[in-house]
């Protein structure tokens, strides 16, 4: 089963429903160097990561200058999981050693998937802007990610784009280990729109190759 990473959950309504919507996965993005409303602070991720139940996976998300600053981001915040976008294969590797939780390594199509692969838990490959962020609402060759998901031996992630209204055909195309989508399922910018966060969970599953 394909599995779904809400992302950019920024209070604690939108939490509860991205947990009632049946979600795997929460993100929090803290501590990126671009304008964006889903970003936190450090103590308010960290206050709506300690109300997550059991079984729900906790992902921070991030751009750190240095392994170390996601090592101790991540004590901070206290998540499961740390998405890193921006560092090198070398520094992945770093991170992973100096963290117990697991290392989900953000990269585009141009990246080098295998050098990542190595160095991390998973692969998230997503549309990204010329900072190297992701959240740009844009899909890309989804074709092209299918071939990483036959030959990488790490989890593949898909982002960049996704909706309810099209992440069955992005499952049914690619066969990711996960999906994740932030501005696909919002209201406004920052704020989760419950029924399309309930209908994209649902879309995802029905959507299985």
């Amino acid at each position: 089963m394909t599995r779904t990473k809400l992302c950019g959950i920024t209070s604690a309504s939108d939490r509860d429903a991205a947990v009632a919507a049946g979600a795997d996965a929460l993100g929090f993005v803290v501590d990126v160097p671009v304008e964006t409303p889903r970003e936190l602070t450090a103590t308010d991720a960290a206050t709506l990561v300690a109300d997550v139940p059991p079984f729900v996976t906790t992902v921070l998300v991030t751009m750190p200058e240095t392994p170390d600053d996601a090592a101790t981001l991540v004590e901070e915040v206290n998540t499961d999981v740390v998405q890193v976008h921006g560092l090198d294969p070398a520094a992945v590797s770093d991170l992973a050693a100096s963290t117990d939780a697991r290392v989900v390594a953000a990269t585009d199509l141009a990246g080098d998937h295998a050098a990542y692969a190595a160095a991390a838990d998973a692969v998230l490959v997503d549309s990204t802007d010329a900072d190297g962020a992701g959240g740009t609402g844009e899909t890309h060759d989804w074709t092209r990610t299918r071939e990483l998901v036959e030959t990488l031996d790490v989890p593949v992630v898909l982002a960049g784009g996704l909706t309810p209204e099209n992440v069955a055909e992005a499952v049914g195309t690619v066969g990711p280990f996960a999906v994740d989508v932030a501005s696909g399922i919002e209201a406004t910018p920052g704020e989760k729109d419950h029924d399309a966060m309930a209908a994209f969970v649902s879309a995802t599953r029905g959507g299985e190759p």
